[in-house]
């Protein structure tokens, strides 16, 4: 496991009583370089959406579960925040909880000359994802080649 991923993993293990005990859930555990910063970022939830209340009451909360297991030797900046309305879909649990929903999908090289697709998602697994595009066509992506997938929300 890496360094990040261990980071991630004990994090997680920390914010996750605290959430419980909110009636909140955790919706992804970030440990990430941002310029010179390292960026320690909890994504909470709750059915409908969290607040400005929510997320500083489990700040305050982890920041203390962090300073006493210091486990982190190097400087960085921890932040609480909500997903959002566009949340990145990461995670196997969030794909399948969003079957059915429009989704932007991004790649790293392009598929037929593009790079950004919209549709609604499918199915997948560990391989591939499906896509249901406007004219009823299914267009399948090597999940290797996709460098994010986010719901889409149109504005």
């Amino acid at each position: 496991m890496s360094r990040k991923e261990t980071y991630e993993t004990k994090a997680e293990s920390l914010i996750l009583p605290i959430l419980e005990a909110e009636g909140l859930t955790l919706w992804d555990m970030e440990y990430v370089r941002e310029g010179s910063n390292m960026i320690l970022r909890a994504y909470i939830d709750k059915e409908g959406g969290v607040d400005i209340n929510d997320c500083e009451k489990v700040s305050r909360a982890f920041s203390d579960a962090l300073d006493k297991e210091d486990f982190i030797p190097d400087a960085y900046i921890m932040e609480v925040s909500s997903p959002g309305i566009d949340r990145v879909l990461k995670k196997d649990r969030h794909l399948q909880e969003y079957i059915g929903t429009d989704v932007e999908l991004h790649t790293y090289k392009p598929v037929d000359g593009y790079r950004e697709f919209v549709g609604s998602l499918k199915e997948f697994d560990d391989k591939e994802l499906t896509i249901t595009v406007e004219d009823e066509e299914n267009l399948t992506f090597d999940r290797k080649n996709i460098s994010q997938i986010r719901l889409y929300i149109e504005w």
